[in-house]
């Protein structure tokens, strides 16, 4: 009788520990920190880590907010690829690419509608049109819709980038290249670009606010499926955010001024370009960043057989956005 109970005992313990692996424990599951990006590129990021709505959310459940800086939308997706952000700012454009390229991401809110990238030459150079840069050096950080502008405007111009020389910088050694004189022109990203443009005088040679694809916050699919309720807090604040931007131009310039260190014309003249009136992600985004998946096959920074279509349906997730805006919207 004794062996039989030792025996029933170990096949009940071994029934316990195959149950254990089987399911998660609630500890393996508590989330103890969301790691959330912020940009020189993304306003409404940068009002948030001023004014700490974002950690005030999550302090309550015992959750850190945990702040990374992004110096590009490739910086922001390789953050996410390598699961070091849980949600990261990129244009829209990139994040088709990262997508194309198989990084398990999902872009769930539009944090601006910008057009914060142009061609940037120095004030005295002979560079006035696209056709220009021929044979010419660009600054320009790869997998950022800079990258892309310029590969647009190219293909707009009937050139190839092999028709122009690359140098491949983050966005700020990118102005300070032009600056120097290392290279001739610059794939701009605001708030660098306005503060060239105003405090040196280079000038913006070429515009084009329709090549500029929108600012999208993306997340990380595993993360989306395992906290979905994670995902809609973090866009009800910043959510919060975007509202408050636009009611409170002013001091919105100054929080910008302040985590960018630029003087105030310079943060005025980068939120001129900035379009916060809605977070909303949905058909108009995606029709964007499909116009631009054309040049990005054909310049060899996707795959030649990707479906463009299918892959910004399998990126673009609205359904968050749009729970939280009805909230918003029945508190109203």
């Amino acid at each position: 009788m004794p062996n039989l109970v030792s025996r029933l005992a170990r096949v009940l313990l071994g029934m316990a520990l195959l149950a254990l692996a089987a399911t998660p424990s609630l500890a393996a599951d508590k989330l103890t920190t969301v790691r959330i990006d912020w940009a020189y590129y993304s306003p409404v990021s940068l009002v948030l880590r001023d004014k700490g709505w974002m950690d005030q959310e999550f302090a309550k459940d015992g959750i850190k907010v945990q702040w990374v800086l992004s110096l590009g939308s490739n910086k922001a997706l390789e953050f996410l690829n390598g699961s070091s952000v849980d949600f990261g700012s990129s244009a829209g454009a990139a994040a088709l690419m990262a997508k194309a390229n198989g990084v398990p991401i999902k872009s769930v809110y539009v944090f601006d509608k910008p057009e914060w990238t142009a061609l940037v030459t120095l004030k005295n150079s002979p560079i006035h049109t696209v056709e220009d840069l021929r044979g010419k050096r660009i600054a320009v950080t790869r997998g950022t819709d800079p990258h892309i502008f310029l590969l647009r405007a190219l293909a707009l111009h009937h050139m190839k980038s092999s028709d122009v020389k690359m140098v491949l910088l983050q966005h700020p050694d990118g102005r300070v290249a032009l600056e120097r004189g290392d290279v001739d022109a610059w794939a701009g990203l605001d708030p660098y670009m306005a503060e060239t443009e105003l405090e040196k005088g280079s000038r913006l040679f070429f515009r084009n606010p329709d090549l500029n694809t929108y600012g999208f916050l993306s997340t990380r699919e595993a993360f989306a499926a395992a906290h979905p309720d994670i995902v809609e807090r973090v866009l009800t604040v910043y959510e919060k955010a975007r509202k408050w931007s636009l009611a409170h131009p002013a001091e919105l310039r100054a929080i910008v001024a302040k985590a960018a260190r630029l003087d105030d014309a310079v943060a005025a003249r980068d939120l001129e370009r900035n379009d916060l009136s809605s977070g909303l992600i949905g058909k108009t985004q995606r029709d964007c960043i499909v116009a631009a998946g054309g040049v990005l096959k054909e310049s060899g920074i996707i795959p030649a057989d990707t479906d463009i279509e299918k892959t910004a349906d399998a990126l673009i997730n609205p359904q968050y956005i749009v729970r939280v805006t009805k909230r918003f919207e029945a508190k109203q």
